[in-house]
């Protein structure tokens, strides 16, 4: 292997952010990244959450053989909700297998860290700081540079001003440390860094990068403009033979309604309650219900306490309830864009712990599991939703560009530089070889 290779992630942004920046000359130095690479429009996981999308990323595998569907699961034969962490990825991310030493920055989904080779801070969800750092003998540094695990979204919720002096202080830190980071560990091969402001100001002030004359735009635009000058340093300090790859994990687009997919169950008969209504209530007379975004789980006999659906009649149910989903509409409006069946989805050890069925929202449909409310639909503090097909990737230098396929996944990215690079991972038969990028 030659060169080394760059990973710079911008949680949630979509192709039309960048495209829309390069154009204004925001972005300039993404705009000659695109001149000379190799930028796409990616698809991003299913379900579309941060959860599921980086560790699809950093892994190159589906849900189905990393284990990770969403930032909630239920424990088994139970009802009880858990929340998945790092502990819970089943198939290992790429600095696990690739060769040299690796600095990894902010991650989504990558908390607790664990032993590695280099250094690695984890990102959203972190709760601690001091399990969030590897090998510990950097924290003292890494506090030094006041760093945030993540932006102080509720701050939001009281202040827009105080939240966006937040997200300014945030990537403050997050770039201290990457310099940091970058010449204390000289001797790395492989680095990513993640930047997740970008998916914060995308759900609070979507409307901000829509509408030049909002208020909060050029606070927008600046934040963009700052990353491009980083992502530009960056670049500048790459040799012809290192591979830089730029990404992001979901798209972003106007959030009209947010919907309730258990509310909407329940209403229709398939969900009903032993109390008040909630996952530890779910009485036996149910059929399905759903955890974040849209997962729908059908209640079967063998698999939860009050399983009142038995294996035979699952298929029966699950075409009732694809045909429910396709009909829903909010104020004339269709909910739900695609329909999917988890075993046309998924495929690996981890599939059949996967849902039945996964929903991806229509334009504007921000589709919850959530028993906040019991409103089928309604509008809350954010203005910008998860999409799941405006995602993209930029390669610059790869040695040979025909070895992405036209329809390229989040999750064949580390595989596209496995194999432009070569790489003999430490467990490369686990790898899908087998499964050409073209495919």
């Amino acid at each position: 292997m030659s060169g080394k290779i760059v990973l710079v992630g911008l949680d949630g942004v979509p192709v039309k952010v960048i495209e829309k920046y390069v154009d204004m000359g925001i972005m300039p130095n993404m705009a000659e990244l695109i001149r000379k690479g190799a930028f796409r429009q990616t698809s991003s996981a299913i379900p579309e959450v941060s959860s599921t999308a980086w560790s699809s990323i950093i892994t190159g595998k589906n849900p189905g053989e990393h284990g990770i569907y969403g930032f909630t699961e239920l424990k088994p034969n139970s009802y009880q909700l858990t929340f998945p962490n790092y502990k819970n990825l089943k198939a290992s991310p790429f600095w696990d297998e690739w060769p040299g030493e690796s600095v990894i920055i902010n991650v989504p989904a990558t908390y607790p860290v664990r032993k590695m080779n280099g250094a690695h801070i984890s990102g959203f969800v972190s709760i601690d700081i001091n399990k969030s750092v590897y090998p510990p003998t950097i924290l003292d540094d890494i506090k030094s540079y006041d760093y945030r695990l993540d932006v102080d979204s509720r701050k939001a919720h009281e202040s827009i001003n105080a939240f966006l002096d937040d997200v300014e202080a945030t990537l403050d830190a997050r770039i201290s440390v990457y310099r940091y980071l970058w010449n204390e560990y000289n001797n790395w091969q492989n680095f990513m860094l993640v930047f997740t402001g970008t998916d914060r100001l995308m759900h609070f002030l979507f409307d901000a990068f829509e509408d030049d004359n909002h208020r909060c735009s050029s606070a927008f635009t600046l934040h963009f403009s700052r990353i491009d000058k980083i992502i530009g340093e960056i670049a500048s300090m790459m040799s012809e033979d290192d591979l830089l790859v730029l990404m992001s994990d979901h798209g972003f687009e106007k959030l009209d309604y947010d919907v309730y997919v258990n509310n909407f169950l329940s209403k229709n008969g398939y969900l009903e309650f032993a109390g008040k209504p909630g996952w530890e209530n779910i009485a036996y007379h149910s059929k399905a219900f759903a955890l974040d975004p849209a997962r729908i789980y059908i209640n079967l006999k063998d698999k939860y306490p009050q399983g009142s659906v038995s294996r035979s009649d699952r298929p029966k149910v699950s075409e009732e309830l694809m045909e429910l989903f396709a009909g829903w509409k909010v104020n004339g409006k269709k909910v739900v864009k695609d329909i999917y069946r988890g075993e046309d989805i998924y495929h690996g050890p981890e599939a059949k712990h996967g849902p039945d069925i996964v929903l991806v929202g229509n334009s504007g449909f921000n589709l919850k599991a959530s028993f906040a409310t019991n409103k089928i639909s309604s509008k809350g503090i954010f203005t910008g939703k998860h999409t799941q097909d405006t995602s993209f990737a930029l390669f610059y230098g790869l040695k040979d560009e025909s070895i992405l396929p036209e329809n390229l996944s989040i999750e064949q990215i580390i595989p596209a530089i496995e194999k432009d690079r070569a790489i003999n991972c430490k467990s490369s038969p686990g790898r899908r070889w087998s499964q050409t990028l073209t495919e």
